[in-house]
């Protein structure tokens, strides 16, 4: 079935371990001499992809890599109709999709909760917001801690969007239109062209509408994307991104628990899927960014090469929240209210640089990686407590509340400056053994003022750090790889947002992830591709949110996630494409394991297939299961539990020429009434009812 093609290799990115500045249209890689370095973000065909940069900073087949990696193509994407991370996130096992207060991404990975763990072609996209797939090759899922790759945080793993990039040798007049059962709709446009035979133009825009089931839920989003690249000389690319976002919607908490029977946990009001508890018009997020980024890559010899990147990103964002703050008294009794206002500024700037060097040294072989990065991120926020005309909402009688935002509770500004130097050995002793193994040094400097007039103090604390990495990787043939892998990552105690440090943390050691991981890879065929892990993370001087004052933490000791996930991509046959996979996942306070961590389901479990029965006309069929788990971020008193869910999707596909296609994807299938996630034990998202899409796409 014609297929409209997720970019061919992608021509630069404006990472410090992307592609280099044009793609494989202009170098050939297999025409190259293997021991140049071509620097890739990673190779895709349909749902299944073959390598990747993200997890080494060197182009590695993923057969090689120790560690658990998924990856979600264009194709995919565009299968399933995905709008967001966590329609994607839904479809990858291990991985748990957090409300984020209605205003931002947040996800947990292998029991570990954050905000801030996404990477934009490998770089640091730390701010809280909502990212967009309009301009988006393919979405890769990294589990496990590697501060080695990535510096502090991702504790449990990262989540790193790959950019679309200007191609050398092709026109591009490419545009989607959908619109679903909500009244949501949205435009997007994809335009490449080569500008002579040294540079090239790539331009993304999409405007969304963002209609919900909810009751006064909806906004708007809209961003462009002009990435333009040249070849400087035989040796030497160059590229420049920048991206605007205007992101404007409504901050939604969800609804309250309820209480059950004397001694179970709290479980979700039922009946009230709709119902909003915020107060419209007062309720809302909205986001201004600006990201520009510079990269320079190049061959120094015959077998080095280079890559930088110099980012800096602009972004303003607020969000007004009224919220339920405290479980319903009765099915049909009322719901105290709360409600703050949060602004905050942050600009960034992060340069890195990297060399990568080919070199034998007798019988083994080395791809050894040298490199550092330079950032510095300043932030100011403010948060203003509400005040309510009435502190409940009824539910026989819902009346909305007046508010004013006039108690100010926080007043911080903040300056983290960090520079890491990393160094990494891919060692080949013959066919059947590798080596990965390096060594990262961290300095992380944050220095603040907490600016509340009854406070007005000033707060530092300086973090040095060495985090290590090793793999082994045994191949017995080809197509199998068994590894076994240790490695390390640490987040500061100003957490992943670094926007206050108490006194008490300012005396405090950082958090410590340490992660060890068995796991086999089994190419079945070169087209369908299957993997399988065994793993146990650990995080010692672990602190959750203090449940008398959200805005601080307490400790809680050490917490373990012990699991297994099994994955399968690619092609049963000819006709027939799945991308699924199944995870169990124990998470508890070490020493009591009564005390689960929240928003860590045991199982999950996720397929989805794509069937084509004739060259104009395909299906496609999706399933996840999600047992039940725990509401509040990793908590430490497990009062309120979200029941399992199954959800069924389903799609049709017909190409009405080689350059149109329509397309119906159906949500939620058989009108299940689930909870998709939560933020804490009353603030509970209630998961859509069935909901159709159609996609009309055009390609020229």
């Amino acid at each position: 079935m014609p297929r409209l093609p997720a970019s061919i290799i992608t021509m630069l990115s404006a990472s410090a371990f992307a592609q280099p500045a044009f793609a494989e249209e202009v170098f050939d890689v297999e025409a190259y001499d293997d021991s140049r370095t071509i620097i890739v973000t990673g190779v895709s065909d349909g749902y299944l992809a073959t390598n990747t940069v993200t997890a080494t900073k060197t182009d590695t087949p993923l057969m090689n890599i120790p560690q658990t990696i998924n990856v979600v193509t264009r194709d995919q994407l565009d299968d399933q109709a995905h709008h967001s991370l966590a329609d994607i996130l839904r479809y990858v096992p291990g991985t748990t999709v957090g409300q984020g207060e209605g205003n931002r991404d947040q996800i947990t990975l292998r029991g570990q909760n954050t905000t801030a763990d996404f990477f934009l072609d490998g770089v640091r996209d730390d701010v809280q917001y909502y990212r967009g797939l309009y301009n988006i090759e393919r979405v890769e899922i990294l589990k496990g801690p590697y501060a080695l790759i990535f510096g502090r945080g991702g504790g449990g793993g990262i989540i790193n969007r790959v950019q679309k990039s200007p191609l050398s040798d092709d026109i591009i007049y490419a545009g989607q239109a959908s619109i679903n059962s909500f009244g949501a709709y949205d435009i997007s446009a994809d335009v490449n062209a080569p500008l002579s035979d040294l540079a090239a133009v790539r331009i993304n825009a999409v405007y969304e509408n963002l209609d919900s089931h909810r009751d006064f839920v909806g906004g708007e989003r809209y961003a462009w994307n002009p990435y333009v690249a040249f070849k400087l000389n035989d040796a030497w690319k160059l590229g420049l991104s920048y991206e605007y976002v205007h992101d404007n919607r409504t901050t939604d908490r969800g609804i309250p628990s309820i209480a059950t029977a004397a001694g179970q946990p709290n479980r979700p009001i039922a009946g009230y899927r709709d119902q909003f508890f915020g107060v419209p018009d007062v309720n809302y997020t909205q986001l201004q960014a600006h990201i520009a980024k510079l990269r320079l890559d190049g061959a120094l010899a015959a077998n080095v090469s280079f890559s930088g990147t110099i980012l800096y990103g602009d972004y303003d964002k607020i969000y007004l929240n009224v919220y339920p703050n405290g479980a319903a008294t009765a099915q049909n009794g009322t719901v105290a209210l709360a409600a703050y206002s949060d602004p905050t500024q942050r600009e960034n700037f992060i340069a890195q640089a990297n060399l990568v060097w080919d070199v034998e040294t007798g019988a083994l072989t080395h791809k050894i990686l040298v490199g550092s990065e330079y950032g510095d991120q300043k932030s100011a926020n403010r948060r203003f407590n509400g005040m309510l005309s009435t502190p409940t909402i009824s539910l026989a009688n819902p009346l909305f509340p007046t508010i004013n935002f006039n108690a100010l509770s926080r007043d911080t500004v903040s300056d983290v400056k960090f520079f890491s130097t990393y160094f990494q050995d891919q060692i080949s002793f013959g066919e059947h053994i590798d080596v990965v193994a390096g060594l990262r040094y961290d300095n992380f400097d944050i220095e603040g003022t907490d600016l509340l007039p009854a406070v007005d103090r000033p707060f530092a604390r300086k973090d040095e750090k060495v985090s290590p990495r090793l793999g082994l990787i045994f191949k017995p043939q080809e197509n199998i790889s068994l590894y076994g892998s240790y490695s390390q990552s640490f987040l500061p105690r100003s957490g992943d947002q670094f926007l206050a440090l108490t006194v008490t943390q300012q005396n405090l050691a950082p958090e410590k992830f340490t992660n060890y991981e068995l796991g086999a890879k089994w190419d079945v065929r070169p087209n369908l591709k299957m993997t399988l892990a065994v793993f146990q993370l650990e995080r010692s001087n672990a602190t959750t949110p203090d449940p008398s004052d959200p805005v601080a933490n307490i400790n809680v000791g050490t917490t373990r996630t012990q699991g297994v996930e099994l994955s399968v991509t690619g092609n049963i046959t000819s006709s027939w494409q799945v991308h699924g996979g199944y995870s169990y996942q124990d998470a508890v306070l070490a020493g009591n394991d009564s005390v689960r961590l929240g928003q860590v389901p045991r199982h999950q479990a996720s397929l989805w297939n794509r069937y084509d029965l004739s060259d104009q006309i395909a299906v496609g069929l999706g399933i996840i299961h999600q047992s039940s788990q725990f509401a509040a971020i990793r908590t430490v008193s497990n009062t309120t539990k979200l029941p399992a869910f199954t959800r069924l999707d389903a799609a049709l596909y017909y190409d009405l020429s080689d350059a149109l296609q329509l397309q119906l994807n159906i949500e939620n299938l058989l009108n299940t009434d689930y909870f998709s996630d939560a933020h804490n034990n009353n603030n509970i998202s209630t998961g859509a009812p069935l909901n159709a899409r159609v996609t009309i796409r055009a390609k020229f």
